[in-house]
């Protein structure tokens, strides 16, 4: 009965140890690429506008799904940087060979090493300031992300509204050049006055080519960038929607920069984390202590014990390698991010330098435009009425749509300017979480 007990015992001792371990379970790889086929937008209303396009990235963009997946490997290591190291157990049992003794001798043993709990703080900070530099790589990747979202969208909203424009010059020059072609091969005009439009309809075809290759780069970059298969159509508003922009609320947001940018937090992280490293280095100097005890029994039954020690001599090896380099790479992490801080705030006034002169340039352009306009109107009006030859005519209506075109090229720069700038400083972007637990140094 007794047996029987410990057999029970022993089963259920195994069982529950067992319960506390991991399980391997395989993960296959894909053998098709993962991209949808159709956009899911059960939840939204089409055409999408471009905020509904940024959600989409953000939720569904492949480089976002597995670099998201860091911040789990970064949560493990803080954990097992927040264990202390096992104590270890020895034990043996010698059986009687020959000689006096009447039992088998046996010894027994437990020792832990001191120098890892010495370290045990700093190497929590370390891996604490880790998982939060983790943390801000990915949002600040969300920030890029959703900045290319953005500009995409707003691209092929404006090449599709300009479209117009390039497809009505082509079409008025297309009726001129068959027309032309008609007499020059009736004899009644020359190949002198055709060459001028023929070189006139080639740019404008060549021009809405361009624009519509652009318009198809555009189509594909945007499938790549929400996880679609190529050639699905994302259907989008006629109009941009974009956050508020005000270039001197950016100006005030530019001292406050190394709080906000997940990438310039990132770096301060790092930084924490590798000076914690140097901390661990000048710790790792004192000699390894390990301690213990111990209990033997020898063949003629004495029994002893007490306390073991084991130091480490540092003869050869006093960690001056380790170190120093933990202290050069804190260094050059202290420059990196003064270089980052530095182009982070280089880049927003050259933006904002931009921005103000494409703005000077728009105004001048609208300010032409309607004198423009109204040229071409009175000379469609004087061509209709046998009172302006067709070229001049043609001459200044095509002169609208240069005028045109120029101002929706003006436009799409300027919004360009101002999507980047939103990128950099976070308008309308996911933030970070306050930097909670975070090591001192890196506040």
């Amino acid at each position: 009965m007794a047996r029987n007990r410990s057999r029970h015992f022993t089963a259920i001792s195994l069982a529950v140890a067992l319960s506390g371990c991991a399980h391997y379970t395989p993960l296959p790889l894909s053998t098709a690429a993962p991209l949808a086929a159709t956009l899911d937008i059960a939840d939204q209303q089409a055409p999408l506008t471009v905020e509904q396009v940024v959600t989409l990235a953000l939720a569904h963009n492949p480089d976002l799904k597995a670099l998201r997946l860091q911040r789990g490997i970064a949560a493990g290591q803080t954990t097992q940087a927040g264990l202390l190291a096992n104590p270890s157990l020895s034990g043996a049992l010698l059986p009687l060979l020959s000689g006096a003794g009447s039992v088998p001798a046996w010894n027994l043993g437990i020792a832990q090493d001191i120098k890892s709990i010495l370290t045990y703080k700093s190497r929590k900070r370390a891996a604490l300031a880790s998982e939060r530099q983790i943390d801000a790589d990915v949002v600040w990747q969300e920030w890029q992300v959703a900045g290319q979202a953005r500009q995409i969208a707003t691209d092929l909203i404006v090449g599709a509204r300009s479209r117009q424009s390039y497809l009505a010059a082509y079409q008025l020059l297309a009726d001129r050049g068959a027309k032309l072609e008609g007499a020059l091969a009736a004899h009644r005009v020359t190949l002198l006055t055709v060459a001028p439009d023929r070189v006139a309809l080639q740019a404008a075809r060549s021009a809405l080519d361009a624009l519509d290759q652009q318009q198809l780069a555009l189509m594909h970059q945007l499938d790549a960038l929400l996880g679609l298969a190529p050639d699905v159509i994302v259907p989008l508003a006629r109009q941009p929607d974009l956050p508020p922009f005000d270039p001197e609320e950016v100006r005030g947001q530019i001292a406050t920069l190394p709080d906000r940018r997940p990438d310039l937090v990132a770096l301060r992280m790092g930084y924490a984390a590798a000076d914690e490293q140097v901390r661990q280095a000048i710790q790792s100097q004192f000699p390894d202590l390990i301690l213990g005890g111990s209990l033997s029994s020898d063949n003629a039954k004495v029994i002893n014990g007490g306390p073991d020690i084991q130091i480490g001599l540092p003869i050869f090896d006093r960690g001056q390698g380790a170190i120093a380099v933990a202290r050069a790479t804190r260094e050059q992490l202290h420059a990196g991010y003064d270089a980052r801080l530095a182009a982070a705030v280089g880049t927003l006034g050259a933006l904002l330098r931009q921005y103000e002169q494409l703005s000077a340039q728009l105004a001048r352009a609208r300010r032409d435009l309607p004198a423009v306009r109204l040229s071409a109107d009175r000379a469609q009006a004087a061509f209709g009425a046998s009172n302006l030859d067709e070229r001049s005519y043609l001459d200044l209506v095509t002169n609208r749509f240069a005028k045109e075109q120029e101002i929706m090229t003006l436009e799409l720069a300027l919004l360009d300017r101002q999507i980047a700038i939103q990128t950099l400083v976070g308008s309308g972007l996911p933030g970070l979480a306050p930097l909670q637990d975070a090591p001192a140094g890196a506040r």
